[in-house]
């Protein structure tokens, strides 16, 4: 039998996989940094949270290709509590961001065609790009006392090919929200090179300063594609429920009806979600207060610790739920990793998210935190003992 070749993947276990779950099968500890199912952090949910999925209204069938007008009504009330009016007609439900981007994908490439991303990103991007025939053109953004877009990057990585900038705000994992100066940048590349933005904005509920704007609001003359989601918003991954917000902009008229199609051709959204998906989303606060009080209370245990270990520093964060560190670049990464696993401490590697090979760590914000303080405390322990009396912080 022979296969695609989109699908030539090497699916073997890493090794660091392997050493992980092997550490796992014997029952040894593992303090686990890296932690991103809000559903598994011990997050109190509420107790009638299920009741929803039991309305009548799900035994119909009524296929509605961009979803139930009543759940992209709820998803219009999101964005007005974010000071952006939109129509139902803006909205097409899907059952997950990764979908919502294979949607756009579809929508603005024909097979060979490019998408630019921002790096350091999470890694998902490769495997959608590939299953829909699409290439990423990597850009890298830069740090300066906190992340910034290197707008100027971006447009030399423009080719005849291009045909959209994606990225995540606040960035996945720095934690960087898109600056208004730089969203002016990307609008005017999109407009020089007839190019499309996609800002997946999952995480825009969780800054740490000011209340972000969404690029819902559309900006200046700029064909703007949202994806978001109840995955982070609501803290519910297991529901599989997000959508596509198209701002007003160019395009929007026939953009609307190809998307409709699209969404027709798969019909993936399932009755009770979206007889659910208007309380779920009204209730979103009650987690997201949890969730932030949980990343500002092991952000700041993370710094308390940190100060015993300055060969290490702590990079920015504006919002989102990682932090990234900056640690020596004495080895590879994955040995770092690999050392601190057998710790009992299980942390990412930096590369895993397009970064160098050597000198990152990726920390998860939203462990418990009595598990957090204690596997920051063995990563500090081994910082001081690898890593501590070669370097100091810069």
């Amino acid at each position: 039998m022979r296969f695609s070749r989109r699908t030539h993947w090497n699916t073997e276990e890493t090794a660091l996989a392997c050493a992980h779950r092997l550490r796992r099968e014997a029952g040894r500890p593992i303090a686990d940094l890296i932690a991103s199912n809000p559903t598994r952090c011990g997050f109190a949910y509420p107790a009638n949270l299920l009741e929803a999925l039991t309305d009548p209204r799900a035994l119909d069938y009524d296929p509605q290709p961009m979803g139930s007008l009543a759940a992209r009504q709820a998803v219009c009330a999101y964005y007005a509590s974010h000071n952006a009016a939109l129509d139902p007609g803006q909205i097409v439900l899907v059952t997950s961001t990764s979908e919502a981007y294979s949607f756009l994908f579809r929508l603005l490439c024909d097979p060979g065609d490019e998408i630019l991303i921002l790096q350091p990103g999470y890694p998902l991007f490769d495997f959608l790009a590939g299953l829909d025939n699409v290439k990423l053109r990597p850009s890298a953004m830069i740090y300066d006392h906190g992340w910034q877009i290197d707008a100027e990057a971006l447009r030399r990585a423009v080719t005849p090919q291009t045909r959209a900038i994606a990225l995540v705000h606040p960035n996945n994992p720095t934690g960087h929200f898109t600056k208004p100066w730089e969203a002016e940048e990307l609008a005017r590349l999109c407009r020089d090179h007839s190019l499309a933005l996609i800002a997946d904005e999952v995480f825009l509920d969780y800054s740490l300063g000011a209340a972000p704007q969404t690029f819902a609001a559309g900006i200046g003359g700029a064909p703007v594609f949202v994806v978001s989601g109840l995955s982070k918003i609501a803290g519910l991954p297991q529901m599989k429920a997000a959508w596509i917000a198209i701002a007003a902009g160019p395009g929007q008229g026939e953009s609307l009806p190809r998307l409709e199609v699209i969404a027709d051709t798969f019909l993936s959204m399932n009755a009770p979600v979206q007889c659910a998906w208007p309380a779920w989303l009204e209730s979103r606060s009650k987690i997201q207060q949890q969730i932030r009080e949980r990343t500002a209370t092991n952000l700041a245990e993370l710094d308390r610790q940190l100060l015993h270990a300055p060969s290490a520093q702590r990079l920015k964060v504006e919002g989102g739920w990682y932090a990234v560190l900056r640690i020596p670049a004495l080895q590879p990464d994955e040995q770092t990793v690999r050392e601190l696993l057998d710790r009992g401490v299980w942390v990412h590697p930096g590369y895993f998210f397009g970064m160098p090979e050597s000198g990152w760590l990726i920390l998860s914000l939203i462990t418990p935190s009595q598990e957090f303080a204690a596997g920051v405390t063995g990563m500090v322990d081994y910082l001081q003992t690898h890593q501590g009396s070669n370097i100091t912080q810069s």
